[in-house]
């Protein structure tokens, strides 16, 4: 059985920063074998359903090497899309994703965010809540920082609700993954942090009722990837 990795909730925020500065020069390769390369369509969902405006400006939180910030480029071709992390390594290994757009990379905290209330026409994050000390924080964050009729689209881990699929899924993640980093000369605790993590994230339905306690409205969500993973979206409506 693999040893627990999970910091203190008091020591989170630092294990999480120095921990993905560490695996930030093989992070998108990881990324793509953890997920068996699912991640692209479902990055390419979430913003879709984030829509934002062609003027408008948009905000990925969390963003690591800026994979969902490429995403959006295309979608605000007048206006401006905004990735905020506070691990800089990942920032400066995704510079060659925005190079020449109308993009940037902002150093902030996604329980305390750098921007001013109600900046932001859309909102987009992946993979990020199950590494903040406060998820309901994360999500008064980008209630604060959307404009009234904004939309948020969240897609984060979650597990699937057929016993064989479960399974399946908790032995790849929890047993094949850290083997792989392993053999692939990655940072092995870290990639056995991250399905501990995930592992211990609140379902949907919680994470909807976390949302709407956060201020959001109509919140809803679709499961993807046979139900790995899960695509939260909402809208600020006052």
């Amino acid at each position: 059985m693999s040893t627990n990795v999970l910091p203190q909730p008091e020591q989170k925020a630092v294990y999480v920063e120095r921990m993905f500065s560490r695996i930030a020069p093989g992070y998108d390769q990881m990324n793509g074998i953890m997920t068996l390369g699912l991640d692209r369509g479902w990055r390419a969902a979430t913003v879709e359903l984030a829509a934002p405006p062609g003027n408008g400006r948009a905000l990925d939180i969390g963003t690591g090497t800026g994979d969902f910030l490429a995403e959006l480029v295309p979608w605000v071709p007048d206006g401006l899309a905004v990735g905020v992390d506070f691990t800089v390594p990942m920032m400066r290994a995704g510079q060659a994703k925005i190079a020449g757009s109308r993009a940037s990379f902002v150093a902030g905290d996604a329980l305390a965010l750098p921007f001013a209330d109600g900046s932001f026409d859309a909102i987009t994050t992946g993979f990020t809540l199950r590494n903040v000390t406060d998820i309901a924080a994360a999500f008064r964050e980008m209630w604060r920082v959307a404009c009234v009729g904004a939309t948020l689209a969240c897609l984060e881990v979650a597990r699937p609700r057929h016993p064989l699929l479960r399974a399946g899924h908790w032995l790849y993640f929890q047993r094949v993954v850290p083997l792989l980093a392993r053999l692939l000369g990655a940072d092995t605790e870290a990639y056995v942090y991250l399905p501990q993590s995930a592992r211990v994230f609140p379902p949907p339905d919680e994470l909807a009722q976390i949302m709407r306690r956060a201020g959001w409205s109509d919140v809803s969500y679709r499961l993807v990837g046979f139900g790995a993973a899960a695509i939260h979206t909402a809208i600020k409506r006052e």
